[in-house]
């Protein structure tokens, strides 16, 4: 019996070991961390082995095949040892795309892809297809392809999920853009980062479709390297020769496969950053044949993601907006860019090896305030503080909500975007945009 071992407990990797259960595997599952309750419980109700807090080697390179969560890193000592040993490493999506004839739309980018896989997701499931939300958001794909049998999947795809992926082949593959992040786990080497993304695009035959931002330089440089066998849907900010997509007098407009048109104003999401992702997502439910109604209506009436650009509250005339989920550079370029009033920042967190000049144009046009968050602002100092705007320390949530509320002036708006990841003083992301979400609700 072909033996799986899952390194790593969290969604991914319980999500994996259900499925490779269920298609009778010898199954077992180590975590460096602790697990949580609630996948414990799920392995244990399967009769699934499981080790916490360690890797017992001799219960790992014993595998046929190994499949590895996204957070661990390819130079870690035991997926080197399994390297030496020529055991296939994958990841959970790759692993699941084996057992299911669904149709993927699979969506990777820098910036935009949890919005623009949610909207894409919202549009499918507002027209009654039978979808599935995976990847990055949702629950594992691995899981849905075990429990649910959907007829298509939306997934979220990161660099690192790329990374294992090798035949698994998306219908749709969507490329929002390209900027510098995650550098630390590319050797700091650019075109390594580059490569990971462009794996969306692998396996992909004529009859798929590959979407993309066609005023990205890198992506147009990098597309004339890799070969890509998909049918081209480029999307732009204005009309331009070969894009599918883009804005002409306050619509959005879509050429291909079937013509569509929508007033701009009409969008549920407002801002540049968000008119490219209207337009991939628009393009993407054309593909899938979705009616253009359907497609009008879900378009209008999307929510938005919790954590991106989520307005929060007004004190006293001061918006406090949370894009916590900006945890690089470009993401918070993107939300200074939309911001209509003068800006109060919090910025700050575990650095990825950032180059703040990308925002220091916009910082100084739009930032009345500065306000520094995390357990160690010294590369922060170091390069706004010659700027000239006001700057404050703080290492708590509680404390930079609380500055914020005695600096800001009426009309002005508190904006979380941090630049950086979270890990110095959150659990993640999320808990750093609930805790602000909570200190502004109390004021």
């Amino acid at each position: 019996m072909k033996r799986i071992v899952i390194l790593g407990a969290g969604e991914s990797g319980a999500g994996a070991a259900v499925l490779a259960r269920k298609q009778g595997f010898d199954v077992f599952v180590s975590d460096m961390s602790l697990i949580k309750d609630e996948y414990k419980e799920m392995l244990t109700s399967r009769n699934i082995p499981w080790e916490e807090g360690k890797h017992t080697e001799e219960l790992i390179l014993n595998a046929d095949e190994v499949i590895k969560s996204p957070g661990i890193p390819n130079e870690a000592p035991v997926i080197i040892k399994l390297k030496e040993k020529g055991i296939p490493v994958i990841s959970e999506i790759e692993f699941a795309g084996r057992y299911t004839q669904a149709k993927m739309i699979c969506i990777t980018g820098s910036n935009g892809k949890t919005t623009t896989t949610s909207l894409i997701y919202h549009i499918f499931k507002s027209a009654g297809f039978h979808v599935g939300l995976a990847g990055n958001i949702g629950n594992s794909l691995a899981y849905q392809v075990a429990e649910k049998n959907y007829d298509y999947y939306v997934i979220e795809l990161s660099s690192f999920q790329l990374d294992n992926m090798y035949n698994f082949r998306a219908n749709i593959a969507v490329l929002m853009n390209i900027t510098p992040d995650h550098l630390d786990r590319y050797d700091h080497n650019m075109q390594n980062y580059i490569n990971a993304k462009f794996r969306i695009t692998r396996n992909q035959t004529p009859e798929d479709a590959f979407i993309f931002w066609n005023d990205d330089p890198i992506v147009r440089e990098e597309l004339k390297k890799h070969g890509i066998e998909a049918h081209l849907y480029p999307f732009a900010e204005t009309p331009e020769k070969d894009a599918v997509g883009y804005v002409e007098k306050e619509k959005i407009v879509i050429t291909e496969p079937i013509a569509f048109n929508m007033e701009q104003e009409e969008l549920a999401l407002t801002g540049k950053h968000n008119l490219y992702n209207s337009l991939a997502a628009g393009i993407s439910a054309n593909l899938a044949g979705i009616r253009k109604e359907d497609i009008r209506k879900a378009l209008a009436d999307f929510k938005g993601v919790e954590h991106r650009l989520e307005k929060v509250a007004r004190v006293r005339g001061v918006d406090y907006v949370n894009d916590s989920k900006a945890t690089n550079i470009n993401s918070c370029w993107y939300a200074l860019q939309s911001m209509q009033t003068k800006v109060v920042l919090i910025l700050g967190g575990t650095d990825k090896g950032n180059d703040y000049n990308e925002v220091k144009d916009l910082v100084i046009e739009k930032c009345t305030q500065l306000i520094f968050l995390g357990k160690d602002n010294s590369k922060l100092h170091h390069f706004f503080d010659p700027l000239g705007i006001p700057v404050h320390d703080t290492h708590s949530m509680k404390e930079a909500v609380d500055t914020a509320y005695r600096i800001a002036k009426k009309g002005e708006t508190v904006l979380l975007s941090p630049c950086c990841a979270s890990f110095d003083l959150f659990k993640n992301y999320e808990d750093r945009g609930t805790q602000f979400k909570e200190y502004v609700k109390a004021l």
